[in-house]
């Protein structure tokens, strides 16, 4: 079967397959805020424009589609599961992040377990077969996650919002979710105990933390015909003792010294460095190594921590190319060693 048969069978799966997701906040289109309109939700002002040649999607695509070697993963890059669980355990309870791979991180904060953009299966696709497939295991295991008390959902697209990880967590009841407008539905559909759907700058009370929906810069979809129809977020994590920033899938753009400005200091920024390839699709969308710690510097963070890479092949980038090229622009702007992290896959640490 050729390649473009196989791309052809899954347009032709996807039109019957997909099913929409549509807004379900009451007050989209509000004109008092630039980022809503009539049809769903934009950047703000002055974020880089997304729109390029469809020619360029192509190559894209072929190219993608194409990248069928699974690259050799760096010795240390994945924790052994046994060992991610036990050095998870060492920390005792204390405030600690744990990289499982991609942008899903748990975090222990003042005793409450949060996870953000739980992908922990094979595939970020709504089929069995095709789209961008996992190349490093996750950390940990779905089954046998810790009890979870809050998830933080950035945005709709498959790595970030899967369902299948949703449906299969454990005390579903008993989670809170925070998300952007729109997605709110899913979560209780799925059986979340408490759902809090943000626009931007809302926040919510959540097990003694406040987590601040922010502005990224990103797009939404999860089928053909609801492009843009939810909302996409970072968030502002502020427990008793320290402010945490989960940037989600952003580019790079002017807004973040002033959000920042706002909302900084924060001690800690999970911050994307990885999907940045080529430049001319992504750079609106995911930050490159250099822009993710120029954006940890407009926030105001002191450490920073590379999240959404070695995982998955969603840009056409060397897929371990990231960390390097973080590191060293880390060092230019004047992180030391000690403030900027790249962690493997099932690492823990404290972070007090």
């Amino acid at each position: 079967m050729t390649r473009l048969t196989v791309l052809a069978l899954v347009a032709v799966a996807a039109l019957g397959a997909w099913i929409a997701v549509g807004i379900t906040a009451a007050d989209a289109g509000d004109p008092t805020k630039p980022w809503h309109t009539a049809d769903g939700f934009q950047n703000l002002p002055g974020a880089f424009n997304r729109d390029v040649p469809w020619t360029a999607y192509l190559r894209f695509s072929m190219a993608r589609f194409g990248a069928d070697e699974v690259p050799v993963l760096p010795p240390g890059h994945v924790l052994p599961e046994p060992q991610a669980l036990a050095d998870l355990a060492a920390m005792n309870g204390a405030d600690s992040l744990t990289w499982l791979g991609h942008a899903t991180f748990l975090i222990r904060l003042d005793g409450v377990t949060i996870l953000t953009d739980p992908f922990l299966t094979d595939r970020a696709s709504p089929f069995d077969f095709g789209g961008p497939t996992r190349y490093a295991p996750p950390g940990i295991t779905i089954e046998n996650l810790p009890p979870i008390d809050v998830i933080v959902l950035s945005h709709s697209h498959y790595d970030s919002l899967d369902i299948p990880t949703l449906e299969a967590m454990a005390n579903k009841q008993d989670i809170q979710a925070v998300v952007p407008l729109g997605l709110g539905d899913i979560f209780r559909d799925l059986g979340f105990g408490v759902v809090h759907e943000l626009d931007w700058f809302e926040a919510a009370e959540v097990d003694g933390l406040e987590i601040t929906a922010l502005p990224s810069q990103h797009w939404s979809r999860r089928t053909l015909f609801d492009q843009n129809k939810t909302l996409w977020m970072g968030a502002a994590i502020q427990s008793t003792e320290l402010s945490l920033y989960f940037s989600g899938d952003s580019g790079y753009g002017p807004n973040f010294a002033d959000l920042g400005g706002q909302f900084g200091p924060f001690d800690f920024g999970i911050i994307g460095i990885g999907a940045y390839a080529p430049r001319e699709m992504m750079k609106a969308t995911h930050t490159n190594p250099e822009e993710a710690v120029a954006l940890a510097v407009d926030m105001a963070v002191r450490t920073v921590v590379g999240m959404h890479w070695g995982t998955i092949a969603l840009g056409t980038e060397a897929p371990f190319e990231a960390p390097d090229r973080f590191l060293k622009a880390a060092q230019t702007l004047g992180f030391s060693p000690e403030n900027a992290w790249i962690l493997a896959i099932g690492e823990s640490r404290r972070i007090r």
